[in-house]
């Protein structure tokens, strides 16, 4: 491990000294990616130059100890020292952890209902809710790209992108099903009802990333349609793609311009696929796969919202919170941050 550190603070010094050559400034794409391999390793080079001032500190305390004057004063900072040492080592293989190449980019979520009718179609109404009122909380912009809402104000599914910087670093761990008990609306007996809707959340991907060859996509155009004639559009400008070698569809039907709902629908067809290729990478590493929190498996049955106990459990990492209420407006945070904890720490075990 401090070989590696070691590299890394060499490789930071090297960078340092190129992006304030006018040379290299002058080529601004190299530029900005020596920029961006620098604010990655800032962090873990100044762990590891904490981690030597305390390990020297505890070296010349040691020395010290053989000044009679000084020998109280070296224990106090000998044992400040000793108790530092194994946190910042802990902290600087955290730091280690490769980390996700899509966590700083922006999402495309799409949400559909599963099993239970118009029940169904309302818990993914539900969800939706909930992740825009995150990204609100978040301050992301959220823009819906396709939707098709039943007659009860549910959606059969609804697809919209979150932009905004690390978006895909905490909204990843959404992917899978998540599962619903409670009494709906429609329901005059007061049984309780178990209904699903299936959430993919997908990095957005760039041209340059993964590239299409425009022949293999067919593009069909329709009149936007929703619940009650709303969004209803004269002219066809919604966009359906098929990418006709892998049987992919994108849809968009929000925006009144065809080649905005095209541009968008691009978006989504890039993503989608790139997630089928990461599928089918992760699936070859599958020991590697089972270690990992994120990325879940959209057939894999999350979470649970169970409304008459007011509990929302994650089952893959046994944890249940109370507030039900606070976290269906979009409060999402403890949640997020004990999932990628438990990630961090089984990818940590992997690396060891």
């Amino acid at each position: 491990m401090f070989q590696k550190l070691e590299d890394v603070e060499k490789r930071f010094i090297e960078i340092t000294e190129k992006i304030s050559d006018p040379e290299v400034i002058s080529r601004q794409n190299e530029w900005k990616q020596l920029m961006k391999e620098h604010a990655e390793l800032e962090p873990i080079v100044l762990k590891f130059r904490e981690y030597k001032k305390v390990k020297n500190d505890l070296e010349e305390s040691k020395e010290m100890l053989e000044d009679p004057e000084l020998k109280e004063l070296a224990e106090a900072e000998m044992l400040e020292a000793k108790e530092k040492l194994p946190k910042l080592e802990e902290e600087l293989k955290i730091l280690l952890i490769p980390k996700d190449p899509d966590d700083d980019k922006n999402i495309i979520c799409e949400i559909r209902a599963g099993a239970g009718g118009d029940e169904a179609a309302l818990f993914a109404a539900t969800l939706f809710r909930m992740y825009s009122m995150y990204a609100e909380r978040k301050h992301w912009k959220l823009d819906i790209l396709n939707e098709n809402e039943t007659g009860l104000g549910g959606y059969k599914e609804i697809s919209f992108m979150v932009t905004g910087k690390g978006a895909y670093s905490r909204l990843k761990f959404e992917s899978g099903v998540h599962r619903v008990q409670r009494v709906p609306d429609t329901e005059s007996s007061g049984r309780i009802h178990t209904s699903t809707a299936t959430v993919a959340v997908l990095p957005e991907v760039e041209d340059v990333e993964i590239e299409l060859n425009p022949a293999d996509i067919k593009m069909e155009v329709y009149r936007a349609s929703g619940a009650g004639g709303q969004h209803v559009n004269k002219t066809s400008s919604a966009v359906r793609l098929i990418h006709e070698p892998t049987g992919t569809v994108a849809e968009c039907q929000t925006e009144r311009s065809q080649l905005q709902n095209r541009e968008y629908a691009m978006k989504m067809l890039r993503s989608k696929i790139y997630e089928k290729e990461r599928e089918k990478r992760d699936k070859e590493l599958a020991q590697e796969r089972k270690s990992q929190v994120g990325h879940g498996d959209r057939s894999e049955k999350i979470r649970t919202y169970n409304y008459p106990q007011g509990r929302i459990t994650d089952h893959r990492i046994g944890f249940s919170i109370y507030q039900m209420e606070d976290f269906l407006n979009g409060n999402l945070d403890e949640m997020i941050d004990n999932l990628i904890t438990a990630d961090r720490a089984e990818r940590l075990k992997g690396e060891e």
